[in-house]
């Protein structure tokens, strides 16, 4: 064989090489560089969560004043220091506000690709309002004390809360993706639960599609998170069915589809006689550890199952965390911390406000997910 031969064979394998190797340098850096700056600024956020420590001191409070001074050294002083009137609500709405933010700052902070996904996340807020504020109006009360300040769509939510009638509340949808489904509510041809059913299998059936569409880990720790979300979801509605007596039909056309747990079993379980015997068939789940640690709460309050299930969720991110340090997995276990601490603040302010001992206060916050 020539060496001009020779020499070319080289060259070309060795351009085979090169153009493999930047292939893969180029997949590596697209995959895991956009998410180094937002995932160290999130860790530093994640520093600055409370501990169990910092919430016993607010349950220790005794008044509102005493609690929002025991938050000037954190990150919700801004959010705190300027209410007009100092009171439960008020605090809410503020803490919705910061929440509302540390959305905004994931949106603006992540990689274009999975940013979308958390718009998305944003929306199931926007459910939450609408369907709260519609069934409080239709059961006469005051649908303002039912809606949180967060959400893609803010002022529409605080307008169907101020709605003379039902008929202005279609007026005030008209153009958004929940006028239709409204607007059959309206015409009598679907129950209150169905309108509130039919907004969240849309909205999950989005959130599915987007974590479908994704590559590699993304993918995985996207749906693995949406089919979490919709197993809660729908374990909820059979369990709380089951508590109320409910038949399989009506437990059947309220399921949400995309779970991990497949139609047939959700079925199977809808057609059991009480929650006594879905949670002996969840035994032989995934989620068997939340039944067998927390059967007898559940059997007495079922909000004991779904606060289980929330802290499985937290806890399953967390584990993605720590497998996939450089992706999506990092800011969404940091929202949910995120929005388990202000659940936890939310509920101390409204027990210091009622005059709750402190003892009380700190057993109810640990419970909470």
């Amino acid at each position: 064989m020539e060496a001009n031969t020779i020499t070319t064979i080289l060259d070309t394998s060795l351009a085979i090489i090169f153009t493999w190797v930047a292939y893969k340098t180029g997949q590596i850096l697209w995959k895991y560089t956009p998410y180094s700056y937002p995932n160290a600024r999130i860790r530093a956020m994640e520093a600055r969560l409370f501990t169990e420590q910092k919430f016993n001191e607010l349950a220790e409070s005794k008044t509102l004043n005493n609690f929002v001074m025991n938050l000037e050294d954190t990150d919700y002083k801004p959010y705190l220091t300027t209410l007009p009137v100092l009171n439960s609500e008020n605090i809410d709405r503020a803490l919705d506000k910061a929440l509302a933010d540390v959305y905004e700052l994931m949106i603006k902070i992540l990689p274009k690709r999975t940013r979308e996904f958390f718009k998305l996340l944003l929306e199931e807020w926007d459910i939450r309002n609408i369907s709260s504020a519609v069934k409080a109006k239709l059961r006469g009360e005051v649908a303002r004390d039912y809606i949180n300040e967060i959400g893609t769509m803010v002022e529409k939510v605080k307008a169907i809360a101020e709605a003379k009638t039902l008929e202005e509340i279609l007026v005030i949808l008209e153009g958004t993706e929940y006028e239709e489904t409204y607007q059959k509510l309206l015409l009598n041809e679907i129950t209150p639960e169905e309108f509130e059913t039919e907004l969240y299998k849309n909205h999950y059936l989005k959130l599915s599609n987007y974590a479908a569409s994704r590559k590699d880990e993304e993918k995985l720790i996207l749906e693995e998170f949406v089919r979490l979300k919709i197993d809660k979801i729908n374990l909820s509605t059979i369990l709380r069915g089951k508590a109320h007596g409910l038949g399989a039909e009506k437990l059947r056309n309220s399921l949400i589809p995309g779970g991990k747990i497949k139609r047939k079993t959700l079925e199977a379980l809808a057609n059991m006689e009480d929650v006594e015997m879905v949670l002996a068939e969840l035994d032989s789940t995934e989620y068997s550890g939340i039944i067998r640690e927390h059967r007898e709460e559940i059997l007495e309050d079922i909000s004991a199952f779904e606060r289980a299930f929330d802290r499985y969720i937290l806890q399953r991110m967390a584990e993605l965390t720590r497998f996939y340090p450089l992706s999506v997995a990092v800011p969404l276990s940091y929202i949910l911390q995120k929005e388990s601490e202000i659940r936890k603040l939310k509920a101390i302010a409204k027990l210091v406000e009622d005059g709750v001992k402190p003892e009380l206060i700190k057993k109810a916050v640990g419970e909470l997910p």
